[in-house]
């Protein structure tokens, strides 16, 4: 039996399209899920954002439904769940990947009201579509959720106050979420991404410059893409993981490992005659 195959089994990537061109984290990471054999329901808050991975993922003989819903509302998290079950009578997989970048700044200078919004789409919607999910997954007694945090949320010094701490919630939101349905059957893990070139990135108006900066600062040198973060998180609710819940994949070419330019340690001196 392949280990990483996905045939038969139902998952919902929140997050799944893109508000421009180019693929960004939900939209691979929904072709790859297809790829392996996992029907998908696509969610995002558009229904045109979701059109070109509906057809990436039948250009390729995959199976795909889509729904237009916003994670930041109880209703529509629901409906996305009662709509994969409609579809394919199951649900296996559930990729919490919708994510902003909320509002600049630090303690003193961010916006209060911005900060509640982007908390409610960053961390609550995490809370709300695993709301709805989870029962649907003890009906089989298995299941897998995979959450998306970033490694902004592993270190210290990101200049945006909500975005950081978004993100170190979902690692925590991660683990306790594991704790609680690890007996039922039900895996939960993290990926944190660091900092691929995505549609997300391409908009902030990052040249080529800021990109080949960013891939020297790696461990690796090379830039990442959405893709290299969505094999990790197939690899995570593929049978090849069967055994890992509860933690935090970071991937990242290795940013959260250290730096690249350590100073050699100085010789030992030389042992006496």
């Amino acid at each position: 039996m392949d280990s990483i195959s996905l045939a038969g089994q139902v998952a919902i990537v929140t997050g799944a399209g893109s508000r421009t061109e180019g693929v960004g984290n939900g939209r691979a990471t929904a072709i790859i899920l297809a790829r392996r054999g996992a029907r998908v329901l696509l969610m995002d808050v558009e229904a045109d954002w979701m059109r070109a991975t509906a057809q990436a993922i039948a250009a390729e003989g995959g199976t795909s439904a889509s729904i237009a819903g916003d994670v930041t509302r109880a209703a529509d998290c629901q409906a996305a769940v009662e709509r994969a079950l409609a579809e394919w009578g199951r649900l296996d997989i559930l990729i919490n990947n919708v994510g902003i970048s909320g509002p600049p700044g630090n303690a003193v200078d961010v916006d209060p009201e911005a900060w509640d919004h982007a908390m409610r789409v960053n961390v609550a919607s995490v809370m709300l579509m695993s709301k709805y999910a989870i029962p649907a997954m003890r009906v089989q007694g298995a299941g897998n959720i995979v959450n998306l945090s970033s490694i902004a949320g592993l270190q210290g010094g990101h200049k945006g106050l909500l975005y950081a701490t978004t993100k170190g919630a979902i690692v925590q939101m991660t683990r306790a979420m594991a704790a609680h349905h690890g007996p039922e059957g039900i895996r939960v893990n993290c990926v944190a991404p660091g900092y691929v070139f995505t549609p997300m990135v391409a908009v902030r108006g990052v040249d080529e410059a800021g990109r080949r900066a960013r891939a020297e600062a790696t461990l690796l040198k090379t830039e990442g893409t959405a893709w290299d973060v969505a094999e990790a998180i197939a690899w995570l609710v593929s049978p090849a993981a069967r055994w890992i819940t509860g933690q935090t994949i970071p991937v990242d070419a290795g940013t959260s490992a250290g730096q690249t330019s350590l100073a050699s340690p100085a010789p030992l001196p030389a042992k006496p005659a």
